[in-house]
């Protein structure tokens, strides 16, 4: 039965939910941009920028540690509903921990020098939530042909790998949700022990990737105390 429904749910969200040209554009818009009362990247940065007195590494660290409390305490929320909720949590729990990983590493990019509206920069940030073994894998494959830092730096914006790298993170990222939320289904029957699982998945693939950000988009700025 918890077969049947995983497997309703996943289709459900690949024929609607993860169209790479549709939903991950859009939460990337979000997440690095803003919306409502959600600020953007670059105001984030900032923040820890001047919290932790221009120390660049003193505020990336602040960055991904912040982030990942945001993203255990998504996880939590869109994981306590226990198994009955199972075909409405796991759509947002995709594009929550999505959103804020994304945004995570746009404000790491943005430390970093980079243009937060360059086409080429937003390329290499979503191929970063891929994480470094898949991204090294993918490479080594063919599938795609260099790494996220090449992408940010490249000579011009390449609009087909752009669509190519979308649709290889939204279908790895069904994936990897998908298969979070078999290994929860058993403690989903029990809703307080399934958001606690859920925090804790959704907060350690968060400094995960933080990590893997921080080290592959290197900084290109000319001096520590660049103006962010």
């Amino acid at each position: 039965m918890a077969d049947d429904t995983m497997g309703k749910v996943l289709a459900r969200i690949d024929a609607t939910t993860y169209r790479a040209g549709g939903v991950l554009r859009r939460m990337l818009e979000v997440a690095i941009d803003g919306v409502g009362p959600l600020p953007s990247a670059r105001h984030s940065a900032g923040k820890h920028y001047a919290r932790h007195q221009g120390d660049f590494n003193a505020a990336i660290d602040g960055i991904i540690t912040g982030h990942i409390a945001l993203a255990g305490a998504q996880g939590f929320v869109t994981n306590v509903g226990g198994l009955a909720v199972l075909p409405v949590s796991l759509p947002a729990n995709i594009t929550g921990v999505a959103t804020v990983q994304t945004r995570m590493i746009a404000a790491i990019a943005h430390l970093h020098g980079y243009d937060l509206a360059d086409n080429r920069v937003r390329t290499a940030i979503v191929l970063c939530l891929l994480g470094g073994e898949e991204v090294a894998r993918r490479i080594h494959n063919g599938v795609i042909p260099t790494s996220p830092m090449a992408i940010a730096t490249a000579p011009m914006f390449d609009p087909e790998l752009d669509r190519r790298v979308a649709k290889e993170v939204a279908t790895t990222l069904l994936t990897r949700v998908g298969g979070k939320g078999l290994a929860l289904t058993v403690t989903k029957r029990v809703p307080i022990i399934g958001g606690g699982v859920g925090a804790v998945v959704d907060g350690w693939s968060t400094r995960f990737i933080g990590k893997y950000a921080r080290g592959e988009l290197r900084n290109r700025r000319r001096t520590a105390r660049n103006s962010v």
